[in-house]
């Protein structure tokens, strides 16, 4: 996938308030010149992702693989306030010289997607055949796909929902006072601020991805005699080091508050107002063992849309399965993008 920058100077007002008069997005294209007969693919990326899907969903995305970049136009976006390059809480503020950390706008998913229309716009993009988009990224493509129905061809909604349900609000606000915890957050001296808090709140969201059965299958200890179990804790500590060291708590921060700002109904007359402007084929797919998006809530949702369908995938470790249950998730997708 080919890196590209692309520079706004213009104003970009956030829904909750506040304006930015210069922005910076980075995605990632197929490593070519779009053909005019080349069909669109245009791939929304998970929380801690960034714009080159074939780092984070390396089995789906890339030559000879589903989503090849060879025989389709894949486009990608970094979200706003994501730490990989597009504009945040730590890109530098003209006014102060130094970066925004907490003086950035709150940032909704509407923010992102009108973000991402810009990119659109900017690569000459009238249709685009096939959206997907997964866990946050889905909440993007269902967003999309009302903001801009005449646009999207076909939809898919992978391990998401219309609206951020309370357990998943008391999840981010507990990372959210893991955070806050560690007192260099509010510091703000420098970029560094909140890592071992950032560090717990990893560990935290780590458990609402998973199940218990995740966890049996692959943290159980393996000595007998074990006076104290650690297998499970280490994979937390290292989990959380892995993203302290990719990742800051600034951005996650203004993350958790997009995942809560999640209602396709918000001045639109109710979520199945806003589930009627779309025109797009929607499929819908859950994950059983989904604790964060349930497959009652897929179902809901297909049955409150017009032209939608509805599948499932048997996982046994929770929401992460869509990055894990990779035969079964292209058993399901190889028609629908052969179909474009």
């Amino acid at each position: 996938m080919k890196y590209n920058k692309l520079t706004i100077d213009s104003e970009f007002k956030f829904e909750a308030g506040g304006t930015l008069d210069h922005l910076e997005l980075v995605y990632h294209t197929s490593p070519r010149e779009r053909r005019p007969d080349d069909k669109v693919v245009w791939i929304c990326h998970a929380l801690t992702g960034n714009s080159d899907p074939e780092d984070w969903w390396p089995q789906m995305v890339g030559d000879g693989k589903l989503f090849d970049p060879g025989k389709y136009f894949i486009v990608c976006v970094n979200m706003l306030c994501s730490p990989y390059g597009s504009t945040g809480p730590t890109s530098i503020n003209p006014a102060t010289g130094k970066p925004y950390m907490l003086d950035f706008p709150k940032t909704t998913i509407r923010d992102i997607v009108s973000a991402n229309i810009l990119v659109r716009k900017h690569l000459g993009i009238e249709t685009i055949d096939l959206m997907v988009g997964p866990s946050i990224g889905g909440f993007q493509t269902l967003e999309w796909v009302i903001m801009e129905p005449e646009v999207v061809k076909k939809a898919v909604f992978l391990a998401t929902a219309t609206r951020v349900n309370p357990y998943m609000t008391a999840f981010n606000e507990s990372q959210r006072l893991a955070i806050l915890s560690d007192p260099t957050f509010l510091e703000q001296k420098d970029l560094d601020g909140g890592k071992a808090g950032l560090k717990c709140a990893r560990s935290i969201a780590l458990i609402s991805y998973r199940t218990y059965d995740g966890y049996n299958i692959t943290q159980e200890e393996k000595e007998t005699d074990t006076l104290f179990a650690d297998r499970a804790a280490s994979y937390q500590r290292y989990q959380g080091d892995k993203l302290v060291n990719r990742f800051d708590a600034y951005s996650y921060w203004y993350l958790t508050y997009s995942l809560d700002s999640m209602n396709v109904g918000r001045g639109r007359g109710g979520v199945e107002a806003a589930l009627a402007r779309i025109k797009a084929s929607c499929l819908m797919i859950s994950i059983d063992s989904d604790v964060l998006f349930p497959p009652s809530h897929g179902k809901a949702t297909v049955a409150a849309l017009r032209w939608a369908s509805y599948r499932e995938l048997s996982s046994r470790f929770g929401h992460d399965g869509f990055l894990i249950e990779n035969d079964q998730l292209s058993s399901i997708l190889r028609p629908l993008i052969e179909s474009v």
